[in-house]
């Protein structure tokens, strides 16, 4: 069964010793929609789910841009200058952004399989979990 998504904050964890990055979690129709635009920068990363594609049409900066799959497993990293249309991902079911250049040094690449530890918005104080799989089992489990 799927995870149910929600906006709010939290943590991404990165393998390999790179740490904890704070998080943003976009999965509200409004909140999608919204992501980056109107911005001048990000602390962290934002998760925007669900979603296979992003665009930065009206950014005002550039970003990284990571496709995840289902497990939460890197498909791709771009760079995307404002303006732009991404290419959809078919397999991608989410996707992480942030600064242009914050990705190469957290060590997000292909094949990477992040974690998130999650706040629940209605208890801000709380934190719902930590989520490795969102969605099934990975393929071949």
């Amino acid at each position: 069964m799927g995870r149910t998504w929600r906006d709010g904050t939290g943590w991404l964890e990165i393998p390999g010793g790179h740490g904890r990055v704070p998080l943003e979690v976009a999965a509200s129709y409004r909140a999608r929609r919204r992501g980056l635009l109107g911005r001048d920068g990000l602390d962290g990363a934002l998760l925007i789910t669900p979603t296979n594609s992003v665009h930065t049409f009206g950014m005002r900066f550039t970003v990284d841009v990571a496709y995840l799959d289902r497990s939460l497993t890197v498909l791709d990293v771009v760079t995307m200058r404002p303006g732009r249309l991404g290419m959809v991902r078919w397999r991608g079911r989410h996707v992480l952004e942030a600064r242009g250049g914050a990705m190469a040094g957290w060590g997000l690449r292909p094949g990477v399989r992040v974690a998130m530890e999650l706040t629940d918005r209605r208890d801000p104080g709380g934190v719902s979990g930590r989520t490795d799989l969102t969605e099934g089992p990975s393929p071949g489990a």
